[in-house]
Formats: C-alpha cells, structure tokens, sequence
C-alpha cells in the first residue's frame, strides 16, 4: 500500500483470536509500502502488543522496520505504528 494507513485488528473476528492477530498483523506490514506506516490496531483482550506481536515482527522483518507504539484506545485497544524503511 502506497500511503499511511490502518489495520482493524481490534473487532469482529479478532477479538478472540491471536492467531488471526498475527496472522493479519504481518500481512498488512508486508502489503505497506517502503517509506509508509501501517496502525495496527490491537484488541485489549491479549495485552499490549510489545508482548507479543513486537518481538514476532523484529524476528520476521528486522532492520527493514522500526515500530513504535503509540497509545491504548478509549475502547480498550492498541495502537503499534509500523514504518517499512
């Protein structure tokens, strides 16, 4: 994807799997172009992604991204910023 953009991770079918978290988490990173950011928005229900997704993105894309976390929604969820470099 050539812009900034965001990934719903937080609802609907994700909300009582990680897997699917993961799974989709690492798709939407991969789909986001160099020089651009994906949001990925997490559900509350599997803790703060730094705990989980974070070091599962590190192994997989390394140098290639820097991540940063930006808050916990009023709703309960997570935000991690992903820019691909």
């Amino acid at each position: 994807m050539d812009k900034n953009w965001s990934m719903d991770l937080e609802h609907n079918e994700y909300e009582n799997n990680i897997d699917l978290i993961i799974e989709d988490g690492l798709k939407a990173v991969e789909e986001t172009a160099a020089g651009y950011y994906v949001n990925l928005v997490t559900s509350e229900r599997f803790g703060h992604p730094d705990d989980y997704l974070v070091p599962l993105l590190s192994e997989v894309y390394g140098e290639s991204i820097q991540m940063k976390f930006i808050d916990q929604c009023g709703c309960g969820g997570y935000v991690l910023r992903v820019w691909k470099l």
